[in-house]
């Protein structure tokens, strides 16, 4: 006969003791399995978790958070437009790394936006309201008051993207998450070298961003004797880089090689010297940076680039934080993820 166990509160809503008695454990040892609590052997995990499923129980979030001090969410803050971020693969896809590793871990994704400098005020309120057990922020540029949100409200945080900003005196570096955007862009120049290509010009993206800096860091370790006219500066967004190549083929008509500093700035220079009457590779050699699948594969020819795993350094990113929240409170070290320069037609 195969023993049976009763639910002590038939039609109320079932509660941890029900689910203790039905799985045949202490109150005690539901709870930790519930908390995710080590210390449990697995046969008994597998029973307290039979029983969570056959008696339908919900955790009381409220009082785990009374017990645990914590939420189950995490924010995800992106210092852009929210025009940018849903235009822009780059963010979905970062997006979508941090989702499926919090979900992995049971958490909640939170997402904070941008608009303007008005939203920092709102941010920093919510931060500092106990909603969110820690944060992560990307797309940061120079002088973004977020960093100083962050120390200000003790949140833990992890970057996206190389900081721009000093370490204030007497504190540890902050823990981020980014590609080698500089060995990516020597590879890409180096490619372009290796084609026959003298007249190389560079599409940079925005000054006050780091991975941009890097990038045109990389581009000058391999050609630091670059005439200035063969460089403009766009926006990582598709209509700059048109308008940047615009300005670039008005100034040396001559060029033979373009990298740019992103594919969506590629795709618009690509667009502007198919107008131009200029044949991609033929007259003009192009490569991005990204290999954003939606845009590299999908442009005429398709985008020769620098791969990063942007979905890879999303989950990552949430790793990172979810480590240091289950750890030894030491802050978690930056991690540089490597770049894999990809050939296709376009150069």
């Amino acid at each position: 006969m195969t023993e049976q166990h009763t639910d002590p509160h038939p039609g109320s809503r079932p509660t941890l003791e029900a689910v203790a008695a039905r799985a045949g454990v202490s109150r005690a040892t539901a709870s930790r399995v519930m908390n995710g609590g080590a210390g449990v052997r697995p046969p008994l995990v597998d029973r307290v978790r039979q029983a969570v499923e056959e008696l339908g129980y919900v955790p009381n979030h409220a009082a785990r958070t009374l017990v645990t001090r914590r939420t189950g969410a995490v924010a995800v803050i992106i210092a852009e437009p929210e025009i940018r971020i849903f235009s822009d693969p780059f963010f979905s896809q970062q997006i979508r790394g941090i989702s499926k590793e919090l979900t992995a871990h049971d958490s909640q994704l939170v997402l904070l936006l941008v608009e303007g400098p008005g939203d920092y005020d709102r941010i920093a309120r919510y931060l500092a309201g106990g909603h969110v057990d820690g944060a992560l922020a990307f797309s940061l540029h120079t002088d973004d008051p977020l960093p100083a949100i962050a120390r200000r409200t003790g949140i833990p945080t992890v970057y996206g993207g190389r900081p721009s900003w000093p370490t204030p005196p007497g504190e540890r570096p902050v823990p981020y998450i980014d590609a080698d955007n500089r060995s990516g862009a020597r590879a890409a120049v180096r490619h372009l070298l290796a084609l026959g290509r003298t007249r190389i010009a560079h599409l940079a993206g925005p000054p006050d961003q780091t991975s941009a800096t890097d990038r045109l860091d990389g581009f000058h370790d391999v050609l630091p004797d670059t005439d200035p006219e063969l460089i403009a500066e766009g926006a990582f967004t598709v209509e700059s880089g048109a308008r940047a190549m615009a300005q670039l083929l008005d100034r040396r008509p001559d060029l033979d090689a373009v990298f740019a500093a992103n594919d969506l700035m590629a795709s618009g220079a690509l667009r502007v010297l198919r107008e131009r009457g200029r044949r991609v590779p033929e007259d003009v050699a192009l490569v991005g940076f990204d290999d954003m699948r939606g845009v590299a594969e999908a442009t005429d020819p398709p985008l020769t680039t620098v791969r990063q795993d942007i979905e890879g350094m999303g989950r990552l990113m949430a790793r990172l934080l979810l480590s240091g929240l289950n750890g030894d409170g030491t802050s978690p070290e930056p991690v540089i993820t490597e770049t894999v320069l990809v050939r296709r037609a376009s150069a």
